[in-house]
């Protein structure tokens, strides 16, 4: 006869409510999130469209006012939407500016361990890879909005006072040259991401300045005759010479 004890039922009913009883408890206000997320890649809702009020989107979803707040001010923090007040004011939505993805990018890459080195060779591809779109669209106002850049930027390394903001201005309306608005959000991003990871010094600015606006000049003048080659060339040196020039965080 088999004297060994029989588990007992509830023992294994218990058991098994344990292996599939939920892990973890969403959030409501991270469904409301999730919803305005899914309106806005579908279209439904728009840069300057109005949400619901408050009181509308409680009855809508069946919750509390303290939830639905919750849920505006996740969506304001990732930069989906502005809550204005005054008789005109609510929660409308707005593009996330390059700003916000930047420092969102710079997160993801400190979290990941990425260097700045790797960043800096992500962005060089990519601007080279804009070279040849730049001579094929670029119009008389660009070319004077860039010569301008080099021209302030001349004289403050003459004044003794250049700042590597100018040198950031002249690769961000370089990109803007291609006339492809997602483009200019991803070089935007990468110049903001880069801006962090760099620290730099007054050094660092002067020894920049004399030889990067003259590499500015030079991509300009192989731009307006044309000469993507030259372009991609001088863009390539030009970058490579960058790090020696600052002193970098990563």
């Amino acid at each position: 006869m088999d004297n060994k004890k029989k588990p007992d039922s509830s023992s294994l009913d218990h058991g098994m409510n344990q292996m599939f009883s939920p892990i973890t408890t969403v959030r409501i206000s991270s469904i409301i999130v999730d919803r305005v997320r899914a309106l806005i890649r579908e279209g439904k809702l728009k840069p300057g469209d109005r949400l619901p009020t408050e009181r509308e989107l409680c009855s809508s979803f069946g919750i509390g006012r303290a939830t639905v707040r919750d849920a505006l001010r996740i969506l304001e923090t990732i930069g989906l939407i502005e809550v204005r007040v005054g008789s005109r004011g609510g929660a409308f939505v707005t593009a996330p500016s390059s700003t916000q993805i930047g420092a969102g990018l710079n997160d993801m890459l400190a979290a990941a361990a990425i260097s700045a080195a790797e960043v800096r060779e992500a962005r060089l591809t990519f601007e080279l890879g804009l070279i040849d779109l730049i001579c094929e669209r670029i119009t008389d106002e660009d070319i004077a909005a860039l010569d301008d850049i080099c021209m302030r930027s001349k004289a403050a390394v003459e004044e003794d006072n250049y700042q590597l903001s100018l040198s950031l201005e002249f690769h961000t309306a370089l990109a803007h040259c291609a006339h492809n608005r997602a483009l200019d959000m991803i070089v935007e991003t990468f110049q903001i991401s880069l801006e962090m990871f760099e620290r730099p010094v007054k050094e660092g600015e002067a020894s920049h300045g004399t030889p990067g606006v003259q590499e500015h000049f030079d991509i300009v003048d192989a731009i307006k005759s044309k000469n993507a080659t030259l372009a991609k060339a001088i863009m390539e040196l030009h970058r490579s010479r960058t790090p020696k020039r600052l002193r970098l965080i990563a």
